[in-house]
C-alpha cells in the first residue's frame, strides 16, 4: 500500500516543526522485494538495531463472499497478513540485537468477532491475531514481545464512508456500549503504551479498542 512521497514529505515536516527528529522511506508493503529494501534501511540508519515495529497497514474491499475473485484475496492476503508477517521476520534480528524490542500488530474487531466488514478482511485480521500469539512464545527468549491491538471503527479515512451510512452507523453504535466510534489517539495511546517498559510483562495478547463492542450481548428492556 503506497502513501505518496508529497504527504509522507508533508507529515514529516510537521514533526520537524514540532522539535522531532525524524525520516520516512516510501514502501508497498504489498511487494516482497519493496519490503526488503525497506528493512535494509531500516537496518543501516539504526545500526543494525530497531527496538519497535508496528504493522499498521491495512485494506478493505467490502463485498458478499460469493463475488470476491482471486485478485481480491491476494489483495487483501499481500497487504494486510503478509506485509505483517514479513517484516515481523525482517525486524526479528534487528529487535534482538536491540536486547528489547515490541512488534505491535494493528488488527480489527473485525478478526475477533464477526462483523460486516468482508470475509476477507477478518481473515487477514484474525490471523495477526494468532501470528502476534505465536511469535510471542517463539521469540519471548529473544527479548521481544509481540501484541495485537484490535480497533472497532475509528475515525479515520477509511472508516469515515461507511459512518455516512445512517443505518450501518446507527445499528454499530447501538452494538457499541460507548455509543459512539473511537479517535485515532485512543488507538495510538495503546499502541504506544504496549511499546513502554511499563508493558515488559505484556506479551501475545489481543486488546480491544471497541467501545465494549466484543463484550456486549444480547440486551433486552423491558417496556414499562
Amino acid at each position: 500500500m503506497h502513501i505518496s512521497e508529497t504527504l509522507l514529505n508533508q507529515r514529516l515536516s510537521e514533526w520537524e516543526n514540532k522539535g522531532f527528529q525524524v525520516s520516512g522511506s516510501i514502501c508497498d508493503v504489498s511487494s516482497r522485494p519493496e519490503r526488503e529494501t525497506l528493512m535494509q534501511t531500516v537496518s543501516k540508519m539504526f545500526d543494525g538495531k530497531l527496538t519497535i515495529l508496528v504493522n499498521n497497514v491495512g485494506v478493505v474491499r467490502l463485498k458478499p463472499t460469493t463475488e470476491y475473485v482471486a485478485e481480491d484475496f491476494s489483495f487483501h492476503i499481500s497487504t494486510n497478513l503478509e506485509s505483517a508477517y514479513h517484516l515481523s521476520q525482517l525486524s526479528h534480528p534487528l529487535l534482538k540485537a536491540s536486547g528489547f524490542g515490541s512488534i505491535v500488530m494493528n488488527s480489527s474487531v473485525g478478526g475477533v468477532v464477526s462483523m460486516e466488514c468482508g470475509s476477507l478482511y477478518s481473515l487477514t485480521k484474525g490471523a495477526m491475531n494468532q501470528l502476534a500469539r505465536s511469535l510471542a512464545c517463539e521469540w519471548a527468549t529473544d527479548g521481544i514481545r509481540i501484541n495485537s491491538v484490535a480497533p472497532n471503527f475509528i475515525l479515520t479515512d477509511m472508516a469515515e464512508p461507511h459512518l455516512e451510512d445512517a443505518g450501518y452507523k446507527k445499528s454499530l453504535f447501538s452494538r457499541t456500549p460507548l455509543g459512539r466510534a473511537g479517535e485515532p489517539k485512543e488507538v495510538a495511546s495503546l499502541v504506544a503504551f504496549l511499546c513502554l517498559p511499563a508493558a515488559s510483562y505484556i506479551t501475545g495478547q489481543t486488546i480491544c479498542v471497541d467501545g465494549g463492542l466484543t463484550v456486549n450481548g444480547f440486551s433486552y428492556k423491558r417496556q414499562a
